[in-house]
């Protein structure tokens, strides 16, 4: 059973290596935010509240969090004397909660079962531990047996130490007779001059309260704080959503090149070919084929469509079961109803398309007049003929047909011809006049 527990997330560092402007907890991970991954995996986990520690100038972190549906608590940490400190700003920021996991924004990979098991542990303060490759520069957990006893600093670890290979994961379950009692007696007598929350361990054990290990997988543990770090982080989760969408029945041809979001929705029997780039915001419905160098972004998908090659959905784009987005197709905020067919080199915007609509090559729907977007609207079983220009607001009745290379303004009642190109018109010779009139200029 979950405990009832709060997060304590550690958001306040400065983040100077990604060199940006915007905080390193707003960096995204399959278009999410980390700190929107870290609070999103602690409510998964089950905490009933999250305190949320920032420096004074973190404005926008705050913001970002104040619009997750969750309950928060804000507290600023004034001054960046390490993760004890921090920790001793949130504890101070309640007074509920009998048991605490200690976690951090930058780490999006943190799996919410990982989280519960710390929550659920029973002891006074419970490491997470994992075994990398290489250690690196990672603090080291001393056991006990499997009782943990120390936590070393990297930076203020002697030799033996620093041969142990079981290392420190960062995050920390904690009951809160624990907090009240060590977070007074942490030290900032370390190489960095900082108050550790690693600490804990020492004073647990060698005031005989109970320490236990939960371990991870390395990449759960994972800490962002550059540019190179939020790739390695990207590659890691689009690897973990990829591996999710095969076991679920979604087809890729070449899943490496398949990019996903945070909350992409795929149904068993989709295929994805090479090359498929998917936003935030896209639902897919079983049997549809996306095909290659296809990019989606807040779109709806019905069941058996076709889409691309090289076709770009944007957002407010529905696309009705069986129907077809061809190849060099752009849609925005468009309804295409069952059936309907976009094969070929079409901009739709702003319209809404009945069933087994065909749109001919070259078609534009001419939406803005640059202050208003305007709607078009197109009945069932309608034909546009290519190269044709629908000048919004306009509406095309069912079953209509619209001649190639017609520029329509007004609407069209159901079943009608409508054509608007010019007469063709034929002067002979006109060419080779032309060509001898230009070339005598020349001489």
């Amino acid at each position: 059973m979950t405990q009832n527990f709060a997060a304590i997330i550690l958001a306040a560092g400065k983040g100077t290596r990604m060199k940006s402007a915007l905080p390193k907890v707003l960096h995204e991970i399959a278009g999410r935010p980390m700190l929107g991954h870290a609070l999103a995996v602690a409510a998964e986990a089950g905490a009933s509240d999250v305190l949320l520690v920032t420096a004074p100038d973190q404005d926008a972190v705050r913001d970002y969090a104040d619009k997750q549906d969750m309950t928060l608590t804000h507290a600023i940490q004034e001054q960046q004397l390490g993760t004890g400190d921090a920790v001793r700003v949130a504890f101070a920021a309640t007074d509920k909660h009998e048991r605490f996991v200690v976690m951090f924004g930058d780490t999006p990979l943190m799996r919410a079962e990982v989280l519960a098991a710390l929550a659920n542990n029973d002891a006074d303060v419970t490491v997470l531990g994992f075994e990398p490759d290489d250690g690196a520069a990672y603090g080291r957990v001393k056991l006990d047996g499997d009782t943990p006893t120390a936590i070393f600093e990297y930076k203020d670890a002697d030799e033996a130490a620093c041969a142990i290979t079981l290392c420190n994961g960062g995050a920390m379950g904690l009951s809160r007779a624990a907090l009240e009692k060590y977070l007074p007696q942490l030290s900032n007598d370390n190489a960095q001059g900082e108050f550790y929350l690693p600490d804990f361990v020492a004073l647990a054990h060698q005031d005989g309260a109970t320490t236990a290990l939960v371990m991870a997988d390395p990449e759960d543990t994972l800490g962002v704080d550059s540019r190179a770090g939020q790739a390695k982080a990207e590659a890691l989760m689009q690897a973990r959503m990829r591996h999710k969408f095969l076991d679920a029945g979604v087809g890729m041809q070449d899943p490496d090149s398949v990019f996903l979001s945070f909350d992409t929705a795929i149904a068993a029997d989709v295929t994805l070919e090479p090359h498929v780039k998917i936003n935030g915001g896209v639902s897919i419905g079983p049997g549809t084929i996306i095909k290659a160098f296809t990019h989606l972004e807040g779109v709806t998908i019905g069941e058996n469509a076709q889409i691309g090659p090289y076709a770009r959905l944007r957002p407010g784009t529905n696309v009705g079961d069986e129907a077809k987005i061809g190849n060099f197709v752009e849609t925005k905020k468009a309804d295409i109803g069952k059936g309907a067919k976009v094969s070929h080199l079409s901009y739709i915007g702003d319209a809404e398309l009945g069933m087994n609509v065909n749109i001919g090559a070259g078609t534009i729907t001419c939406n803005y007049d640059g202050y208003n977007k305007h709607l078009t609207k197109i009945g069932d079983g309608a034909f546009v003929g290519s190269n044709s220009s629908l000048i919004a607001p306009v509406t095309i009745g069912k079953g209509a047909y619209l001649g190639s290379s017609s520029a329509v303004s007004k609407d069209v009642p159901d079943d009608a011809l409508v054509v608007t190109r010019a007469p063709e018109r034929e002067i002979k010779d006109w060419g080779r006049k032309f060509r001898a009139r230009n070339e005598k200029k020349d001489k």
